[in-house]
């Protein structure tokens, strides 16, 4: 058996506390703890998992970081919310690692945005509507500066996920909405009439939020990412490129 092939890595040991936080964040996944609920004493948990203090103190500590618990005013421990912001930041890091494509990356943009545009025109409020003309006025005074624009877009789109209302969505969107601003300034870097069309595509989208009109929603949101896609490779891009650390520094900042 000596000449067989190794096909297996050593199994490595997960730490006590890891164990402790893992167990905890099912209870709160599963739905059986929500927010707010009390996990109990540090000294509870102790006895609860049968391990020292120290351990789960430091499960505690991961759990806190992620915000999957919190402390109140009396330091007793309670179910939070996960900080999504911290969530996506892993989630865009792990795409990356991945080495995603452009490619990948549009296509999954397109898919999630017509999904986006159709509630946003069932849901949007006049104020969020006159929001979203602000940024647009905001993104036209600029509109000589590529990064600037980029940013605009970055903070027009986040906003018409809001109008959304779907929470789901704006978690699935929000991991490859970090790398969709490097890219954009990509798209509209060295080139005036790339930006003048970004603006006028996010006019037209507000229109069909006034209207409520979805058939032009869809229609502008596919121009809209198909001119996003044909900046990125007239910058001489391959859209099978990977949208690594070169291309998208913004997603892991």
């Amino acid at each position: 058996m000596s000449g067989v092939a190794e096909k297996f890595a050593r199994l490595t040991p997960v730490p006590a506390y890891q164990m402790v936080a893992e167990a905890i964040e099912r209870e709160i996944l599963s739905g059986r703890l929500r927010p707010g609920d009390p996990i109990g004493t540090e000294a509870q948990l102790v006895r609860q998992f049968g391990v020292n203090r120290s351990t789960v103190r430091e499960g505690i500590r991961l759990l806190e970081q992620g915000g999957m618990v919190q402390r109140d005013s009396s330091r007793r421990l309670a179910v939070g919310l996960p900080h999504y912001d911290q969530l996506a930041t892993r989630a865009s890091r792990a795409l990356i690692l991945h080495q995603v494509t452009f490619r990948e990356l549009w296509e999954a943009t397109m898919a999630l945005s017509l999904a986006t545009i159709d509630f946003a025109v069932e849901r949007a409020t006049e104020e969020e509507i006159a929001t979203l003309e602000a940024n647009i006025d905001a993104t036209e005074a600029r509109i000589d500066d590529p990064a600037a624009v980029a940013a605009y877009d970055s903070e027009f789109h986040l906003l018409l996920e809001k109008t959304a209302r779907n929470r789901v969505l704006e978690l699935a969107r929000e991991p490859s909405n970090m790398l969709i601003y490097p890219t954009t300034h990509v798209a509209v870097q060295g080139t005036e009439q790339g930006a003048r069309r970004l603006v006028e595509a996010h006019r037209m989208l507000v229109q069909a939020l006034k209207l409520r009109d979805k058939e032009l929603g869809r229609l502008w949101t596919k121009r809209h990412l198909i001119d996003w896609r044909k900046g990125f490779e007239r910058g001489g891009n391959d859209l099978d490129q990977a949208v690594d650390l070169v291309t998208a520094p913004a997603a892991l900042a």
